[in-house]
């Protein structure tokens, strides 16, 4: 499994961002009738809201957006 991460992280950062792959899966089983549109905002929501706070986070540690 730890093979598989370590190529997605990999290759399909190159070409798309976690946001829009989680997005797109949720969409694409939203589609397949295999999540209700609640559960699709879900898990929109979630990992948008948990992927903002890393990136604001990240931005704080390393003092990035500070104004002089």
């Amino acid at each position: 499994m730890a093979r598989v991460k370590a190529f997605m992280d990999k290759y399909l950062e190159r070409w798309m961002s976690r946001k829009l792959l989680v997005w797109s899966t949720a969409t694409t089983f939203l589609a397949l009738e295999k999540l209700n549109s609640d559960e699709w905002v879900a898990v929109s929501l979630a990992y948008i809201g948990i992927q903002g706070l890393a990136d604001i986070a990240t931005r704080w540690k390393h003092g990035e957006g500070k104004t002089k």
